[in-house]
């Protein structure tokens, strides 16, 4: 059975029927081709490509152009799969206008479905206007790697009684704005639950535990690509950087020793025609 792009409409029938569904975060072409073909139902261009492929120590660099060029070529690749398009450090915080600009630009010229938008009560109305003005929005909460200066660095969040009512209350709010799902990234799996259960909106867990709706992994990081460093959430369910290495060192070798490329790998004319060159 072929796959088809889910709808926002379906990811609420989704957590209704209690079906769980997979985000994938990819950045590229062939990246996405792949989740394309696979059962994964959606594809996050997160601004974490700041770290992954343009080699920054965060997030904050990235630049809304940044991620509309890789959000053209996430959605070149796929057709069946529901792409998100992250908003990046001070595209939507100065006010609801550049918001709502900036997140149509997602849509129109990158060809993202919905956007995502880091922040609890401080953007909410934020993600109210963005979403009253036709553009899906997926709220994130609990470790917001954007401001997570402002956290005191990559933290759990929600671990005292005062944090967690602060992240079930910022769940609820845009919920009530109007997101259509919320991640949930780094919160202990009580607090995740406790959310999940409290709304009609689908939650995505980034190390949130097994009781969110959804979960979403970096693609880089779960085939063992990305290793600068794993974090604690990840599992790894391949490892082939040491076999591109590997790849890589053999073509080098093979180069230098002169037995690439050989015939099989040429091309050839016919000798009557270098007998006429010479």
């Amino acid at each position: 059975m072929s796959k088809v792009k889910i709808t926002i409409p379906q990811l609420k029938e989704y957590k209704q029927n209690g079906r769980k569904f997979a985000m994938i975060t990819v950045y590229d072409y062939p990246m996405a081709l792949l989740v394309d073909r696979s059962q994964a139902e959606m594809i996050l261009v997160g601004d974490s490509l700041g770290m992954v492929v343009l080699g920054y120590e965060g997030t904050v660099p990235v630049e809304l152009d940044d991620v509309i060029y890789h959000l053209k070529a996430v959605t070149r690749a796929a057709k069946n799969t529901l792409v998100v398009g992250d908003m990046p450090f001070m595209s939507y915080n100065v006010s609801k206008e550049e918001a709502i600009r900036n997140a149509g630009r997602l849509m129109k010229e990158g060809g993202a479905d919905c956007v995502k938008i880091e922040g609890g009560l401080n953007v909410v109305d934020t993600v109210k206007a963005v979403v009253d003005a036709g553009i899906p929005v997926i709220a994130h909460i609990g470790l917001t790697p954007q401001t997570a200066s402002m956290l005191g660095g990559f933290k759990v969040q929600g671990k005292d009684p005062e944090t967690a009512k602060r992240l079930i209350n910022e769940a609820q709010a845009l919920e009530s704005a109007g997101a259509c799902a919320i991640v949930i990234e780094c919160v202990p799996t009580e607090i995740s639950r406790i959310i999940t259960e409290k709304l009609s909106i689908p939650t995505i867990g980034v190390g949130a535990g097994p009781f969110c709706d959804g979960q979403n992994l970096n693609g880089y990081d779960l085939i063992g690509l990305f290793d600068k460093f794993v974090p604690k959430f990840v599992k790894q369910y391949a490892n082939i950087a040491p076999m591109i290495l590997d790849a890589y060192n053999s073509f080098a070798r093979e180069v230098t020793e002169g037995t690439f490329p050989t015939e099989k790998h040429s091309f050839t004319i016919d000798e009557q025609i270098i007998k006429e060159l010479d």
